[in-house]
């Protein structure tokens, strides 16, 4: 029997009218927005959820390949407990949209069922931000330092290594739950991430959710909330949660498909405006919870396309992020590994979470290494004449030395500590740099 939503005129079974591109149309349908139904095929039974309605016609979205679907199919509520299944059993594996599992590993111990959406946390009563978070890389812990607690964005084109340096940040962070949202990526990644990325230990505290590139636009729009509700949970019980979801810009693709399939109109270079809505309210989610709450500690990748940061999507999640880490092409073609445009880059709660000499350090060698890049087209061909400007000196000699700090090997992991006697070391010797 189909379960009854409160406010809500009783649900009641339709039939299929038309089905048009990523969406089916249904006549004599009373369900509310977010239900989920099953549609009668000529080979069985696909479930679908209610995306929008108008006049007569309820839209639904399958959420898997549709096939079979003939005119006049019986649409039927389907009756469900509300809520997405969560618990301690999450952590160790891998888990699709709807929190079901993928590893074939058995089912999961279910404790309880959270909403995959939830009110604003009121912002007065969030924690402040004030301690860093090591993340075992060393140009993020000494040049762009993390609170704890803080929503971070990974700029970057295809093939830059986004991905790696999260595995990176995977394997150095000090958090008690690591969750993962790989939506809308390759589905090859998902095993690579899990086996080749995580060791055996580091794999019993995190929980994987794969939506990727060949599941329905609903499924990667839900299996990124799937990846925020479950931190959230951990949130609750007091822990700190690592919360790496790749990509956003994939979400918002999905968001993208499912309202243009409904008839909303395009704004903003073919992206509506609920696209630019749904961001915000899942970045807000994650962050430091109230008194006796934990944290979330959030990594968000962005692609830009064709490199350009003015892309509408890395334009709008870098105004809602607490800040951001561009990834430079030209820095990977050249070997440089993490490929981090220190420079480009920049984390808004550094100043409140690290010392005044700290941030003093990463002034004098943010400043050096970036004389250097604003004059090396004129030192490559020879056109800057050594001693007409001391502090271009001083560039030109210390630059190997900063290039080498800001590089680290994709197994290395280097502690928080360390990172900072390494760059008050450097810092040191650039004593000239004003």
């Amino acid at each position: 029997m189909a379960q009854h939503v409160p406010g809500c005129p009783p649900v009641a079974a339709g039939k299929l009218v038309r089905g048009i591109g990523l969406t089916l149309e249904a006549v004599g349908c009373q369900m509310p927005v977010g239900a989920q139904c099953l549609v009668q095929t000529v080979d069985g039974q696909i479930e679908a959820e209610v995306v929008g309605f108008g006049d007569h016609i309820t839209y639904l979205m399958p959420t898997e390949a549709v096939k079979g679907i003939v005119p006049g199919s019986r649409v039927e509520p389907l009756s469900r407990q509300a809520g997405l299944p969560v618990g301690l059993g999450l952590l160790g594996r891998v888990v699709d949209a709807n929190a079901q599992p993928l590893d074939g590993l058995g089912p999961i111990e279910i404790q309880t069922r959270v909403a995959t959406t939830k009110p604003p946390i009121n912002p007065l009563t969030r924690r402040p931000i004030n301690q860093p978070l090591d993340v075992g890389v060393r140009a993020i812990n000494s040049m762009l330092t993390v609170g704890t607690g803080q929503r971070m964005g990974l700029f970057a084109g295809s093939g830059v290594g986004k991905s790696v340096l999260l595995g990176m940040m995977t394997r150095g962070t000090a958090a008690d739950v690591v969750v993962v949202g790989l939506v809308g990526e390759r589905g090859r990644e998902v095993k690579e991430f899990i086996h080749d990325i995580l060791s055996e230990e580091e794999r019993k505290r995190a929980v994987i959710v794969a939506a990727p590139a060949d599941t329905s636009p609903l499924m990667r729009l839900k299996g990124c909330e799937t990846a925020v509700s479950i931190a959230e949970y951990f949130r609750d019980q007091g822990l700190n949660v690592l919360l790496l979801v790749d990509s956003l810009t994939r979400y918002a693709m999905a968001q993208r498909e499912i309202a243009l399939a409904v008839g909303e109109p395009p704004a903003t270079k073919g992206y509506p405006p609920s696209v630019f809505a749904r961001l915000p309210a899942l970045v807000e989610r994650a962050g430091n919870g109230s008194e006796g709450q934990g944290s979330i500690t959030a990594f968000y990748t962005v692609l830009t396309e064709g490199d350009d940061l003015q892309d509408p999507i890395a334009d709008a999640a870098r105004a809602i992020l607490d800040g951001h880490i561009v990834l430079s092409r030209t820095l990977a073609d050249s070997g440089h590994y993490p490929a981090i445009d220190v420079p480009a880059s920049v984390s808004r709660v550094m100043p409140q979470v690290v010392s005044p000499e700290h941030l003093e350090s990463m002034r004098r060698i943010r400043q050096v290494y970036s004389l250097y890049q604003q004059n090396r087209d004129l030192i490559a061909i020879g056109a800057y004449t050594k001693g007409a400007d001391p502090r271009i000196d001083l560039a030109i000699q210390a630059e190997p030395a900063i290039n080498a700090f800001f590089q680290q090997g994709m197994q290395q992991v280097i502690p928080y500590d360390e990172s900072l006697q390494t760059m008050q070391a450097l810092a040191g010797g650039l004593q000239g740099a004003n």
